[in-house]
């Protein structure tokens, strides 16, 4: 799904200008690339945090169709934060590892077996950070409701996430940031 309607275009070039780097880069994946996108940049800026959040309110399910938003930690943390005030839904926080002190969870925040849940990513490239944190939430017996990304870069991921039985939606593309 592409987001890059007249209306919106402005969003898509102050997410352009403010986090889309060029240069040499590799990805979590390990992919050389000639462009990145810094999420940090994306979700330090309260403003363009608050705009980003307000479109991907558009992108959940009904509300009665999930119990809690989920993310992977670190980078989707602030949204799902910003996301869980804005739809007055709890959150939870996937851990990559659980840590060796306290209570060494993998999931961090109150959820129990048979919640539903919509992941929040901020980059999906090849959907391996995503996919893990689902994985994670579907051991403990959770249910995968939809993921939702920020931006796709068009890389594979919406397929791999597909390919594992999940319903998968961004805001952005990679081909709408370099259109713009």
């Amino acid at each position: 799904m592409s987001f890059n309607t007249s209306s919106n275009v402005s969003l898509i070039k102050r997410v352009k200008d403010i986090a889309y780097l060029e240069g040499d880069f590799t990805t979590r994946s390990g992919k050389k690339t000639s462009y990145y996108i810094d999420k940090y940049l994306l979700e330090t800026d309260p403003f363009l945090l608050d705009e980003l959040t307000d479109h991907l309110l558009h992108l959940f399910p009904e509300k009665s169709e999930y119990d809690r938003i989920a993310a992977p930690e670190l980078g989707a943390v602030p949204l799902a934060s910003v996301l869980s005030v804005k739809l007055k839904k709890p959150f939870v926080i996937v851990r990559k590892e659980g840590k060796e002190y306290g209570t060494s969870n993998l999931i961090e925040g109150k959820i129990k077996a048979g919640d539903r849940v919509v992941l929040v990513e901020d980059v999906l490239t090849t959907g391996g950070a995503a996919i893990r944190a689902c994985s994670i939430l579907q051991s403990q017996l959770i249910i995968i409701v939809r993921v939702v990304g920020v931006i796709n870069r068009e890389e594979g991921a919406h397929e791999a996430i597909v390919d594992q039985g999940w319903e998968v939606t961004s805001l952005i593309t990679s081909t709408d940031l370099r259109s713009c």
